[in-house]
């Protein structure tokens, strides 16, 4: 995973060239260091790991000496079932699998789906921005629709929304919202992802779940263009819905 921890430019050119931060003082006084493409001049200027840094070649002309050059990559996918949230597995396809154009060397799971559940999962090398997805006080809302082998009844939606103990774990699970869409199929809403949470909630009435399908994580909607096992790169703008702390 790479993170997107800050850091100064003095520390970072200090820790990268092996000179003392005097040296960095001198370099940005003489205009040798580029960020993202623009003369450093300030030696707290803050930094992550997908700023592009460059040094200007001393001996004159065009050329530069790069850095760093790390490109942030984020990823939607409509994970079909029968296919892990897993980078390798001995025994099943890993949605790594599907992506054979992309470098997933660097790319983790934003939020995993389990061998048998569907719909949008999110791929990314930003751990800053996955960090954002997943930690309990961000509030991000996960929506499900859901296929049940028995008949729903009024008394989920009480039931989901005052939340259940799970003895296992010594927790009570947060409120969850359910609406019924017919019979045998309910759509949650919820802002956390206990193991097998919502198969368990549903075993409660001793409902099995045939089906479970994830359709939007935050802002971020499934793209209803991408069929079972294709992705996209998210827009700008997709990615900024996504609010970050870092």
């Amino acid at each position: 995973m790479t993170t997107s921890k800050r850091s100064r430019l003095d520390r970072f050119l200090s820790v990268k060239l092996g000179i003392n931060r005097g040296d960095v003082r001198l370099m940005l006084a003489k205009k040798q260091v580029m960020v993202d493409g623009v003369a450093a001049t300030d030696i707290q200027q803050q930094i992550n790991v997908f700023t592009h840094v460059a040094l200007v070649n001393q001996a004159g002309g065009d050329s530069f000496e790069v850095l760093q050059d790390n490109q942030s990559q984020y990823l939607m996918m409509n994970k079909p079932t029968g296919v892990v949230s897993a980078t390798t597995d001995e025994q099943h396809k890993t949605v790594m699998d599907l992506l054979p154009e992309v470098k997933v060397s660097d790319l983790h799971i934003a939020g995993r789906l389990d061998l048998n559940s569907s719909g949008l999962l999110l791929l990314t090398n930003d751990g800053g921005w996955s960090r954002a997805l997943s930690e309990p006080e961000a509030g991000v809302s996960k929506c499900y629709r859901v296929r049940l082998e028995k008949p729903l009844t009024e008394d989920y939606i009480q039931a989901f929304a005052d939340g259940m103990y799970f003895s296992y774990e010594d927790i009570t699970t947060r409120p969850v919202a359910l609406s019924i869409v017919s019979d045998y199929v309910a759509e949650l809403r919820l802002v956390e992802g206990r193991y097998h949470q919502i198969k368990r909630m549903f075993g409660r009435f001793r409902n099995p779940v045939l089906a479970l399908h994830r359709y939007a994580i935050g802002g971020l909607l499934l793209d209803n263009e991408l069929a079972p096992g294709k992705y996209r790169y998210l827009t700008k703008q997709e990615v900024k819905t996504i609010k970050r702390s870092d």
